[in-house]
């Protein structure tokens, strides 16, 4: 495409069953949000649009399950979403709602004309039905056996293990999700969205076109849709919440979550169109206009092959430029997962980290997932934050600033001749804008921070190099030349940092005094200077603060606890033995002993010997505890002892009797111990 007159830009719809966390924000909103700021300062025409995506049944198990009706929960994470954005400086032209008037009319139209123009398949097929909730199951209303991959997890609609999106009915052994029935199947009517008809498209558009330019990672999962054939998808559910289908044998039917959420963008371009004055339509309609999607990989498919369909079936609107999907991001070691609460939610960092919304945006830049999966955890927070935004960026800042107050009032200090040093490193400085604006366009945003770095590691180099606070004692002249290049370099990071830090930014410019002084890239890149001399500039404040040790053990505590009470709820309930008769019982002999002695059996890993005072006696009992427990430590512990058990060599040991033990929380043995409180060896328990 030529130079676009115009850019539309999506973030994905984030569904509104629970808060933001870090995974949705590397994947998908800080890399959109960047992009923005940067076409913004770059002056061009660009709407940024999201929404909540308020049917997905994700939302109806969750309102199930706390007895709620599925909007009273889309209401509540709407507004924990939209507020999250907002403190955390997602800059949105507009954020909208599936569940909004605007959006049902866009949704219901957009499938009118598909209907009217024949671009459908109608057909009566077998679906899962559970008999005993009496419904049809969508999508996540039904769990069972990947087809692809074998995991036995997998959703509905799609696998989260492998990403394959499949039709219920593939699932091997599938299982209601609301009931744990085993569903029947059952005749029910649907449209279809025929997207093999569109092969050749696809082959031709993306295949060829966008081979070079796409993601490896989106072509590569494309491809392979493509490649293993696509079939008709169904673009209606039998469901009680979503958009109703707006056609003659619609009852009971809405559109299918993957239809209508994606005409969200567009919905949400008309109403921030209408609230703006504008015209919507050059947005989505004009040739001239470059359409960007922010998800992440779990939506691939939906953005490159079936929104696009869509697209080309009804025949008025561009086609997407770019779909820079990024990978998943885990949370110290481990998937991040919303129903296990695992995960760092953007609203609970906000308060828990006040004034460090940049510092969270930073780390998941410096640590992006855009060609792997890759892994937060808080220790390299920290170290990002500590070593990298303070050691780094905020320490340039903090000397220029405080030694231009120190040295003249806070006034920009008039040049000499400038030396091959200045020249050099002012040359430098111009070139960073190029730089930064080529990994940027091409959604290395990783790249385009780590070189924004650079600009701050040029000027704290040239400040050690020159010495100002030395030649201020022995050549006053040197050191206001040196001060007056520092001044710029500063002055260029407040303009080149504002995609990245916005709030640091800012912040930077208040500290400059820059007031409603603009600068672009370009005028970083020219022969402009950027601060004048005689300007008065701010008093220092720090730009970061060093994140401390008991401020990252406290998340850690806290992932510790979630981890713990996973476990807890995750743990296998053996089923209960055949019944016995109380005679049976009354025959063991089950007694409070204690530990007198303890040492490792020879030449083995899981035995300790141990010497036990049941008394009636002192007795060997050989237990497999070795790997849980040194022999030092369980001297003198009491211990709940099987008295009566007949002796078994093992290892060439008579053992003369059992200790009872049991798994805790975190699949560690335990001793099931008897009331110390006054309880001697012998005692019987009963």
């Amino acid at each position: 495409m030529s130079t676009p007159k115009r850019y539309t830009i999506t973030a994905a719809l984030p569904y509104t069953n629970g808060p933001i966390h870090i995974g949705h924000l590397a994947g998908v909103y800080v890399p959109a949000d960047i992009y923005v700021r940067y076409l913004r300062k770059r002056g061009k025409d660009v709407v940024f649009v999201c929404g909540s995506d308020e049917h997905g049944v994700p939302i109806t198990i969750k309102a199930k399950k706390e007895g709620v009706t599925p909007q009273d929960v889309v209401d509540k994470y709407d507004g924990i979403i939209r507020k999250s954005f907002q403190d955390f400086g997602i800059a949105f032209d507009n954020y909208s709602r599936t569940s909004s008037e605007i959006h049902h009319q866009t949704a219901s139209d957009f499938f009118q004309k598909l209907y009217d123009e024949d671009k459908f398949i109608e057909e009566v097929t077998q679906q899962l039905y559970d008999e005993e909730a009496q419904q049809f199951l969508a999508d996540r209303f039904v769990v069972g056996t990947c087809p692809k991959c074998g995991f036995e997890e997998s959703y509905g609609d799609q696998c989260e293990k492998c990403g394959t999106s499949h039709n219920a009915t593939d699932l091997i052994n599938p299982k209601s999700a609301i009931t744990g029935a085993t569903p029947i199947l059952k005749e029910t009517r649907h449209w279809f969205l025929p997207l093999d008809q569109y092969e050749p498209f696809l082959k031709e558009w993306i295949l060829k076109e966008h081979k070079k330019d796409w993601k490896s990672n989106v072509y590569g999962q494309c491809k392979s849709w493509i490649d293993d054939g696509l079939r008709a998808r169904a673009v209606t559910r039998d469901l009680d919440w979503g958009i109703p289908v707006p056609v003659e044998g619609g009852d009971g039917k809405v559109l299918y979550v993957w239809f209508d959420a994606p005409i969200g963008y567009i919905s949400a371009t008309k109403q921030w169109a209408e609230r703006e004055g504008k015209d919507w339509e050059p947005y989505w309609k004009d040739e001239d206009t470059k359409l960007v999607h922010f998800i992440g990989k779990d939506n691939i498919v939906f953005h490159c092959i079936i929104f696009p369909v869509m697209l080309k079936a009804h025949g008025d609107y561009v086609l997407p430029d770019n779909v820079p999907a990024n990978e998943f991001l885990n949370l110290e070691g481990n998937k991040l997962s919303t129903s296990k609460n695992w995960a760092v939610w953007l609203h609970e960092y906000l308060e828990d980290f006040p004034r460090k919304e940049d510092v969270l945006r930073y780390v998941l830049t410096a640590n992006a997932p855009e060609t792997k999966d890759n892994d937060f955890t808080w220790k390299d927070f920290q170290q990002r934050n500590n070593s990298e935004l303070v050691a780094i960026f905020g320490n340039f800042i903090n000397r220029v600033v405080v030694l231009t107050n120190k040295y003249y009032d806070g006034k920009v200090p008039s040049p000499s001749a400038l030396t091959e040093i200045d020249e050099q490193t002012l040359t430098e400085l111009k070139a960073y804008p190029t730089v930064i604006a080529s990994s940027i366009e091409k959604y290395r945003f990783r790249e385009a921070q780590a070189e924004l770095m650079n600009v701050a590691r040029l000027g704290n180099k040239y400040l050690a190099d020159e010495e100002p606070w030395k030649t201020f004692k022995t050549d006053k002249e040197r050191t206001e030349t040196v001060m007056y290049v520092a001044l710029q370099i500063a002055s260029a990071l407040a303009t080149l940092s504002e995609p990245f830090l916005p709030f640091t930014s800012e912040k930077l410019k208040k500290m400059l005094n820059l007031g409603e002084t603009n600068y672009s890239w370009e005028d970083i890149s020219t022969e402009k200077v950027l601060l004048e001399k005689n300007h008065q500039i701010g008093k220092a404040e720090l730009l970061f603060a060093k994140v401390e040790d008991q401020e990252i053990q406290k998340q850690l505590d806290k992932l510790e606890a979630t981890k713990k009470a996973n476990a807890t709820e995750d743990a296998e309930v053996i089923p209960q033995k055949e019944l016995i008769e109380f005679d049976d019982f009354t025959k063991l002999d089950l007694r409070v002993g204690t530990i007198i002695e303890a040492e490792k059996m020879p030449k083995t890993k899981k035995l300790l010997v141990l010497k036990v005072d049941t008394g009636i006696d002192k007795r060997t009992i050989v237990s497999g505890i070795a790997e849980h427990f040194k022999p030092e430590d369980i001297i003198g512990k009491k211990v709940s002892v099987v008295a009566n058990l007949k002796p078994i060599k093992l290892r060439g040991t008579l053992s003369e009797g059992m200790i009872l033990m049991t798994e805790n929380a975190d699949g560690k043995l335990v001793f099931v111990n008897p009331d110390e409180n006054g309880v001697n060896s012998g005692t019987v328990i009963s």
